[in-house]
């Protein structure tokens, strides 16, 4: 498969900063017809060495960084796993979110009788925190700024959700209208800080909203 849709928005020695489309894996899945992934593109296309360092869900589109050399994948997935990142989400949801701002903390857990989904769980569950901030009010939906502190799978839509607030066009999680109000997730990956990981040096990446 060629790159394409696959922007790359950053290179250089040490690592890429890609714009991964919707609909695309990260990395491939366990089932033949899931191989076709944005690591397998770019190791296919250009850059061999590519390692993956984080993931975005398969509809989730923006912003990844890509490590180019195993000292580069050993330092970035370091200020992944300390939180030294900073991450920034675009994504509309259903309905009118009390107040402008807020914070959810609630733990999460994969819940396997409905696989792929997650729930919240206060026993058993993973801590996990989000704040979020509302950007524009529509008369349905708002567009919302949403910021990870931790990094749990479907954690931005668990935690939408759970606030009576779920992302629109979101298969696992929404329904009616919520549903039908984006003929994709409404959520993309537009702010990513990283060091940089050979110089240290402060870097931001932007990627804009396509909804």
């Amino acid at each position: 498969m060629p790159l394409t849709h696959i922007g790359i928005i950053h290179q250089d020695p040490t690592f890429l900063i890609v714009d991964k489309p919707t609909l695309l894996l990260s990395v491939p899945g366990r089932a033949e017809d899931n191989k076709d992934c944005l690591i397998t593109r770019l190791q296919d296309n250009g850059y061999p060495e590519a390692r993956i360092v984080h993931r975005l869900d398969w509809e989730t589109s923006g912003l990844l960084v890509i490590a180019r050399n195993p000292d580069a994948h050993r330092e970035l997935s370091r200020q992944f796993h300390d939180r030294e990142t900073e991450k920034a989400y675009i994504a509309l949801c259903w309905g009118q979110p009390e107040g402008d701002a807020g914070h959810i903390d609630l733990p999460l857990r994969y819940d396997p009788p409905n696989k792929p989904r997650h729930i919240v769980d206060h026993e058993l569950g993973k801590h996990a925190q989000t704040f979020w901030r509302v950007l524009e009010r529509h008369q349905d939906y708002c567009r919302v700024e949403l910021t990870p502190i931790t990094g749990r799978s479907h954690q931005l839509r668990v935690h939408m959700l759970a606030i009576g607030h779920p992302l629109l066009g979101d298969r696992l999680y929404a329904e009616g209208a919520a549903l039908d109000a984006c003929p994709r997730l409404a959520l993309h990956a537009a702010r990513l800080t990283i060091s940089h990981p050979e110089t240290g040096e402060r870097m931001a990446f932007e990627s804009p909203c396509p909804f």
